[in-house]
This record gives C-alpha cells, sequence and structure tokens, in this order.
C-alpha cells in the first residue's frame, strides 16, 4: 500500500507524474473500494485514507523511494535475526517483505498480507526472480489479518496503519498473531512535519498513533526518527 505525493522536485515530478496522478484519482480504479469499513477513527477522530490499489503499484516500486525513505536504515532498526518469524500487514509488492526475508534467512518466515490478490500475485513473482522462498502470502481482510496465532516475533506495517478501515480489530488480530513480548513496528509519514510531501491524511503524528494503538493491548516501547520523512514507532505485546 502506498502514498500519495504532493509535491516534490519539477524534475522528479515530470518523471513520476503517471504513477502519482494514478494514486490521486479515487475514480481510476486505484483506490480500493471499501466495504463496511470505517471512515474516521472514533478516539482521535481521524479521517481514515483510502487504500492505493494495484494501479498504484509502480510507485511502490519507484527507483526513488531509496532515497526518500532509506528502507535498509529502516529495517537495519527491526533488529532482524535467522530464525524469525515475521508478519508484513499490507505488503503490497513485497518491497519489505523480500528484504526482511532475506535476513531471517531459510529457518525464518516473512509472512506477507495484503487484501488484494493482485499485490500478492506480484510480490510472489518478484520473491521468485529474487530466489527468496521463505515468505508465505496471506490474503487477509479489512478486519482480520489472518496470520499464524501466537508465532510471530514481530509485525510491521509500513505506511499501511492510516489506511485501515477497520483499525481496531486488525491490532486485535495482529495483537493475537505475536509471541508474548512481540513487537509491532509502524512507519508512519510525519504529521508534525509539514516538509514532508505527502497528503495530509497519509500522515499521523506520535500522539494519534500511540492514542488508538495502545488501547488495543499494546505497550508503548520507543520513537526512532532516524529516516527523512518516517517515523518509527515500536509497541509490544504485553508478556
Amino acid at each position: 500500500m502506498g502514498k500519495r505525493v504532493l509535491t516534490g522536485g519539477q524534475q522528479w515530478a515530470r518523471r513520476a507524474a503517471g504513477a502519482l496522478s494514478v494514486c490521486l484519482l479515487l475514480g481510476s480504479g486505484v483506490a480500493v473500494k471499501r466495504g463496511l469499513g470505517q471512515t474516521v477513527h472514533p478516539i482521535t477522530g481521524r479521517p481514515i485514507a483510502p487504500v492505493m490499489g494495484l494501479g498504484g503499484a509502480e510507485w511502490l516500486d519507484r527507483e526513488e523511494r531509496e532515497k526518500e525513505e532509506q528502507p535498509q536504515k529502516a529495517i537495519a532498526q527491526f533488529n532482524l535475526k535467522p530464525g524469525m518469524m515475521v508478519g508484513d500487514v499490507g505488503a503490497g509488492t513485497g518491497y519489505y517483505s523480500i528484504r526482511m526475508a532475506k535476513l531471517v534467512g531459510p529457518f525464518g518466515t516473512v509472512y506477507a498480507n495484503d487484501i488484494q490478490p493482485g499485490m500478492l500475485d506480484k510480490l510472489k513473482a518478484k520473491a521468485a526472480e529474487a530466489d527468496v522462498k521463505n515468505i508465505v502470502t496471506v490474503l487477509g481482510s479489512e478486519s482480520d489479518p489472518k496470520l499464524p496465532a501466537g508465532k510471530l516475533d514481530l509485525v510491521i506495517m509500513v505506511d499501511v496503519y492510516h489506511e485501515l478501515s477497520r483499525p481496531q480489530r486488525m491490532l486485535q488480530g495482529i495483537r493475537e498473531s505475536l509471541k508474548p513480548g512481540g513487537r509491532l513496528v509502524l512507519l508512519e509519514y510525519r504529521k508534525e512535519d509539514p516538509s514532508v510531501p505527502i497528503r495530509p491524511e497519509h500522515k499521523m503524528s506520535v500522539d494519534e498513533v500511540k492514542a488508538e494503538v495502545i488501547p488495543e493491548g499494546f505497550t508503548f516501547e520507543k520513537v526512532v526518527d532516524k529516516l527523512p520523512w518516517q517515523h518509527i514507532i515500536y509497541f509490544r505485546r504485553p508478556e
């Protein structure tokens, strides 16, 4: 799942105009139609952003992402170890899943979740091309990640949480998938920083994230702000 960039350098904007304009058009088939999901969060009143559809998949794999978001630096913060069991909720085309799968190794597993079969098809093709065999794709729903219960050391959501149309139920499902003491890590574009060139509905503040996640049975751990645009926000399932 991806975001809608508002501005950027003129040269970059010209190259990316096709993909980004698609991301802004709700009637183009790019935004996923919701079922009976929420439109605002009941605790914070935050408007819930639309989900990027398959037509915007190219933006997830854009070359500029390495510079703009520094995903390798983000992944280094996760402290992944060989043999770990990891969930990637809203995995999209597998940008993070494939990188994490290489780090957890053949005795570890990445459960790559998405609600769009087309995204998972692209993820499978990319994993096969990279000869990565320890990814299990999981077709979830808007209210259930359908991850294995009590098995995961870590679940990540990269620029995804703010799009969940059933955030409370999804968090409850994620909590149940984690081992006691397992971590939930959210990457979200910084709402506190007006210079981050992302539409406001696709940003979240640390205070908003804490207000919504803690009531669903998580303990706040820390915030790491070492990325150009995003917060890395850590929670744990209590022991």
